[in-house]
């Protein structure tokens, strides 16, 4: 799959999503948003991926949208959507693709993640960022209200009152403060962000990944269920995984008292 604005590749059960406009920062465009999604799509259907980064080539993730650089309609790559869904599906709706990522996904933030580019990385399972990473809901600045789902994100992550003080002002929030509230899970030195972002990935990735994609599909669809209701659906699914290869190597592997290999089935 041939890409102009992003890099995409598959390597020992990880595929590495790279946003690669680094003299734009990696702005995104409508394009680049189109080749986001057909990447994020092809994650999902390729059963080798176990789990998926997404990086800046660069100093930055992502400056937000691309405001010079939208290029004409008829030179945008296509999006992975078509028929009645394709031709009404909004085009900012690919962050929701991100998120809805079948496959666990990390944001290795290495730099500047500001407007639509914090909504990426928010739209992301796991945050690792680099030191030198900066975050801003920066839409007011421009006077516009937050797009690419930022008002949906931050709130589940950082909370109501916090989310709000940052859409309010659009203030930058460096790497220790975004560690402190919650908007990352770890800070590392800019030179160790890829071997640590891919380590992690890596980790997930020999993981049972049935039992691994289950359990986000549970986190995600459980925002919006009653208890009760969630355990049980719980419960089903882990007939579904109690039936797998994986479940039985699991079995085996603590029996030998051995390290399991899982396959994925």
């Amino acid at each position: 799959m041939e890409f102009r604005d992003i890099r995409y590749e598959v390597r020992d059960g990880v595929a590495r999503l790279t946003l690669n406009k680094p003299d734009r920062l990696n702005a995104l465009s409508w394009g680049t948003w189109a080749e986001i999604e057909s990447a994020t799509e092809a994650a999902n259907s390729d059963d080798a991926v176990k789990a998926v980064v997404i990086t800046g080539e660069g100093r930055g993730f992502s400056a937000g949208t691309d405001l010079t650089g939208q290029g004409n309609e008829a030179d945008w790559p296509q999006r992975p959507y078509t028929g009645r869904p394709g031709k009404y599906r909004s085009r900012y709706l690919g962050t929701a693709t991100v998120y809805n990522c079948v496959k666990p996904t990390i944001a290795a933030v290495n730099g500047v993640a500001v407007g639509a580019g914090f909504s990426l990385a928010m739209a992301c399972d796991i945050r690792v960022a680099s030191e030198a990473a900066r975050f801003s809901a920066i839409f007011v600045k421009r006077a516009i209200v937050a797009d690419t789902g930022c008002t949906w994100f931050l709130p589940r992550i950082v909370g109501m009152e916090r989310a709000l003080e940052m859409m309010y002002t659009g203030r930058m929030v460096g790497a220790e403060e975004a560690l402190r509230i919650g908007l990352v899970s770890e800070v590392v030195p800019a030179d160790e962000l890829e071997s640590r972002a891919m380590a992690l990935a890596t980790e997930i990735a020999r993981g049972p990944s049935l039992a691994v994609e289950l359990n986000k599909r549970l986190a995600h669809e459980g925002l919006n269920r009653g208890l009760e209701e969630q355990i049980e659906l719980e419960q089903f699914l882990q007939g579904i995984t109690h039936a797998s290869e994986d479940a039985a190597e699991g079995r085996n592997s603590f029996l030998e008292k051995r390290e399991p290999v899982f396959k994925g089935r």
